[in-house]
């Protein structure tokens, strides 16, 4: 017997909950300094059905700098504002940038 989603009731092969997830969220990207002008970038705004320390672990390769998932929000090291916009835009994730 194949593993059931809690959210839709569907097999795991043929669940949809985190592709859904996806096209509803409203992500934003924003840089703030740090300490010693440090830059980092912050993607807000991510729901909790997707998989966020998955998703950091892939913009984090895209854009080959440190980061941490911290309160809901990936934090990367440096400005990536537009390498984590059409990264994000790639996986079928809507972005505005401030």
């Amino acid at each position: 017997m194949p593993d059931i989603c809690k959210s839709c009731g569907l097999p795991k092969e043929l669940c949809v909950c985190e592709e859904i997830a996806r096209e509803q969220q409203d992500i934003t990207i924003y840089m703030t300094k740090r300490r010693y002008g440090k830059n980092v970038t912050i993607i807000q705004g991510l729901d909790t059905d997707i998989d966020i320390e998955n998703l950091a672990k892939i913009l984090k390769t895209k854009c080959a700098s440190g980061g941490t998932v911290k309160d809901g929000n990936i934090e990367l090291q440096g400005d990536h504002k537009k390498k984590v916009q059409r990264a994000l835009e790639e996986l079928g994730y809507k972005v505005k940038v401030k």
